[in-house]
């Protein structure tokens, strides 16, 4: 199997093209919908009562999570989305739609589910380090009457839209149903889809534009153990044959990222990160990225770069971060690939 071809330099003038078309695009994002909650404390000793730390808490923080933060991600960074899931009928439901009416009028597509909890992750961290985490969520499918509204916003709003991103964190929302409904629609309507899996639904991706697994993720989808020491070229060309997309974005930490194209071309894209403190939503700022790329008619190896670069910058902030246009701008500026 031949070996990974390092993407080409490409001129930072022709990135900050494509930035500047950001704004153009209108992504739709559909997906599990969380609320990440922060308790920011210290810790001076350890409990009497069992071998635990005790964190005095400083502040709290709420930030949305999951599809939301894919979605807050593609504003941070000057596209147009909307957003598509569902959220309980109790009182942090409330909250994460009081939170998404301030950054959009469009709230029709998130739907209030009055048979189970808004997904909550409560982070305690302390010293800018996780000390514990507690999630409050239901993960059976949502209802086939949840589903049959999903589908009609979504065939209602894809037309026009730029991109699909279906971001699934195997909490109940993406099912065989909507998947397969949505496939339609998207192929009707000339839409890319463009998905951060997950390895138990990974059938359900079948025939979509682009998707994007981390590296054991990949290993697992593409049939091999975990213990199995497999070229990554290998995992790479196995998982696109097996599903049947126009690509795979392998996104490998400290080795950066790996692409596998239906036309049997495939890249290599090295890490960016200066030092990693918090890769939590670092996959949702890699598929954000990604999405508005191909939307401003970037090439996957060229959008791939970018996501890459935000990708570095976003695991060095700690807590659930997005990145700005400036930002993003500023990192290739100073050492793109």
């Amino acid at each position: 199997m031949k070996s990974l071809s390092v993407v080409p330099s490409i001129s930072a003038r022709k990135f900050k093209q494509y930035i500047q078309r950001f704004s153009r695009a209108r992504i739709l994002v559909v997906g599990d919908l969380i609320l990440d909650h922060y308790v920011w404390g210290k810790v001076h000793r350890v409990s009497p009562e069992a071998p635990v730390p005790i964190v005095h808490v400083d502040s709290e923080s709420y930030r949305m999570g999951g599809a939301a933060n894919v979605y807050h991600n593609i504003l941070t960074l000057g596209g147009q989305a909307e957003l598509c899931g569902v959220v309980g009928a109790d009182h942090v439901g409330k909250q994460f739609l009081a939170d998404i009416r301030q950054s959009s009028p469009f709230t029709s597509g998130v739907f209030v589910d009055s048979g189970r909890p808004t997904i909550k992750k409560t982070r305690v961290v302390a010293h800018n380090q996780q000390i514990v985490r507690f999630d409050v969520e239901q993960r059976h499918d949502i209802s086939s009457q949840q589903t049959k509204k999903m589908i009609r916003h979504v065939a209602s709003r894809l037309p026009g839209a730029s991109c699909l991103v279906i971001s699934d964190y195997a909490k109940g929302m993406i099912t065989v149903e909507l998947m397969k409904a949505i496939h339609t629609l998207a192929v009707q309507f000339n839409v890319p889809i463009v998905v951060d899996p997950k390895v138990e639904h990974m059938a359900y991706y079948q025939g979509v534009t682009v998707i994007t697994p981390n590296h054991l993720e990949a290993k697992q989808a593409a049939g091999f153990l975990p213990s199995q020491d497999v070229p990554v070229d290998e995992i790479g060309v196995a998982l696109q044959q097996r599903l049947q997309c126009r690509a795979v974005v392998v996104t490998r930490g400290e080795e950066g990222m790996s692409i596998f194209e239906n036309t049997g071309n495939s890249w290599s894209i090295p890490a960016v990160a200066r030092q990693v403190y918090d890769v939590t939503g670092a996959g949702d700022t890699v598929i954000s990225t990604l999405a508005l790329a191909l939307s401003a008619k970037a090439s996957l190896p060229e959008a791939a770069v970018l996501a890459n670069q935000a990708a570095g910058i976003v695991v060095g902030m700690v807590g659930t971060a997005t990145v700005t246009q400036a930002q993003l701008q500023e990192a290739l500026l100073h050492g793109h690939n």
